[in-house]
């Protein structure tokens, strides 16, 4: 959740007064609440419409505060049964270092709706600084805002600026933030060209799934150099490095096949059949389009005859070796991964969708020296704060030359009027069944 004032902070911002222009002779001063807040942009006069000020309509409350919404859940269960869209107040004073933002889009990513349920790797903290009820958390790890307004001590970021969460935890289902400590707290986009060339939705979801598939790539076998080595030894090979990976219809694993065939590199795609064979053949189709060199349904990848399909169809005889595979399902589909990697390859495992078990298993470790490995993006990114940020800069130069497409995506909009049913079902519907796309909130009136 994305700090919104630390409790001492909290405490101390609400005890100074504020002084509200009334008329030029006459102010009068009262205490704030400890609930979002909103500076007045530096402009001469702080009652500007917002839409004058930044271009956009907000809706305002008394003495020039902006009402905000946020979806909020205080106990851990699924999005439809726990999930609350809370209202709340922004005051027209920011604090030292604090921005306040507003929502462009938000993905909904399965690791959102494993956090409500309460089974992610890392649970929110629940507090009531947005003056909820109980203590609650913000769900959402990635979304595009933009600047509404800054405070005192903030140089490296302006009004109109594109921005996104620098770490996962952020809570980006919301209309608004404040966010402190700003210019560690987020990622400024497009450097010196800003949002030029980029739309709201490739640049929320650019953090989580591409980052993920470009270090897995990157990180733990070097594709790139096996692809330049086979080639000097003359080996007659017809293209670069394999890869494998299950779940190819993913947010990861398309961004996986892009960037494969970016940078020279083969992949084997493993996806769940459709209900009906034109369907499956149309997004067999679909991914090669993307740059996957061949699709198998998880059938075929099953069946017995995978592996000399593999060597025989594929890879020349076994002359050129599988070094990794990238795992999101885990259960029989790890199982046959294991099966199809060449000696002293690697297996990642980023996901578990099939919630079934996987052993690791003692042979292929001995007789193939097989190498198992995690990758799981928040604590990377935390370990690798630099590394991160030049990760989402390399991948949103991409989306603007059109060298990289962002995942489909079905479009939830989220305007002031919008029932909180509406979006609780976009989340709770995101692991249910076949999807033409992930969901993803675009924020109209708010």
């Amino acid at each position: 959740m994305a700090s919104i004032l630390s409790p001492n902070a909290a405490v101390r911002h609400m005890l100074r007064p504020a002084t509200t222009t009334i008329s030029s002779t006459a102010r009068t001063s009262r205490l704030l609440p400890s609930a979002t807040i909103l500076h007045h942009n530096g402009t001469s006069n702080p009652y500007l419409s917002v839409t004058q000020r930044t271009g956009r309509r907000y809706k305002s409350g008394p003495y020039g505060y902006t009402q905000a919404k946020t979806l909020v859940f205080s106990r851990f269960g699924e999005p439809s049964d726990v999930l609350h869209l809370h209202t709340h107040s922004i005051s027209p004073t920011l604090p030292d270092g604090a921005v306040l933002l507003r929502a462009l889009a938000a993905p909904v990513n399965p690791a959102d709706v494993n956090t409500i349920q309460g089974t992610y790797g890392a649970r929110p903290p629940m507090t009531q600084l947005l003056g909820t009820p109980e203590p609650a958390a913000v769900p959402g790890n990635e979304g595009c805002f933009e600047v509404v307004s800054v405070g005192p001590r903030v140089s490296g970021l302006k009004r109109g600026d594109w921005v996104i969460p620098a770490t996962t935890g952020f809570g980006t289902f919301r209309t608004h933030a404040l966010v402190e400590d700003a210019e560690r707290a987020l990622f400024r986009i497009g450097g010196d060209r800003g949002a030029e060339g980029l739309s709201a939705k490739q640049v929320a979801t650019v953090s989580v799934n591409p980052c993920s598939a470009y270090r897995m790539l990157k990180d733990y076998v070097d594709l790139v150099d096996l692809s330049v080595q086979s080639f000097r030894r003359g080996e007659g090979a017809a293209g670069g490095a394999w890869f494998l990976q299950n779940g190819a219809n993913s947010g990861v694993g398309r961004a996986a096949i892009q960037l494969g065939r970016l940078w020279g590199l083969r992949s084997i795609n493993v996806v769940r059949e459709r209900a009906t064979p034109e369907e499956t053949e149309a997004l067999k189709t679909e991914l090669r389009e993307l740059g996957a060199t061949v699709v198998v349904t998880e059938t075929e990848f099953l069946d017995r005859s995978f592996t000399a399909r593999l060597k025989e169809e594929w890879t020349r005889g076994g002359k050129e070796p599988v070094m990794l595979g990238l795992n999101c399902v885990g259960g029989k589909s790890a199982s046959a991964m294991v099966k199809a990697l060449s000696p002293k390859g690697c297996m990642v495992t980023y996901g578990g969708m099939s919630r079934q078990s996987f052993p690791f298993p003692t042979g292929p470790q001995i007789f193939k020296r097989l190498r198992f490995e995690g990758f799981w993006l928040s604590e990377w990114g935390k370990e690798n704060p630099i590394e991160k940020r030049n990760t989402v800069n390399e991948i949103l130069e991409l989306m603007r030359e059109g060298k990289f497409k962002e995942s489909p995506f079905k479009e939830v909009e989220w305007n002031w009027e919008t029932d909180e049913k509406v979006l609780k079902d976009a989340i709770q519907g995101t692991l249910e069944g076949f999807k033409s796309g992930k969901g993803l909130f675009v924020f109209g009136e708010t």
